[in-house]
């Protein structure tokens, strides 16, 4: 798998590089808090699903420390602005 990855060029950019790029070149769309859960090392881990071109997708998140300052706008149920990379419609941060 390794070889597969050298071979292709495709390096994983680490969460903060990730978060931002999706947060320059990112496009937009309407998503739901499914669930919200505290994980073993205190991060607040929110799960979401989201609709692009007839496909539903879901994924979690860990909040920022900033969003955890707005428990209401992240809570079960609420709708969220969720930012996701055109070419690879799974890679997908919360606003």
């Amino acid at each position: 798998m390794g070889f597969l990855k050298k071979l292709f060029g495709r390096k994983e950019l680490d969460p903060d590089s990730r978060r931002s790029f999706l947060l320059e070149s990112g496009r937009i769309t309407d998503g739901v808090i499914i669930d919200s859960v505290i994980d073993t090392d205190g991060n607040e881990v929110i799960s979401y699903s989201y609709t692009l071109n007839g496909v539903d997708f879901e994924s979690s998140d860990v909040l920022t420390p900033e969003q955890r300052l707005d428990p209401v706008k992240y809570a079960p149920g609420a709708k969220v602005a969720v930012r996701f990379d055109p070419r690879n419609q799974g890679n997908c941060i919360v606003e």
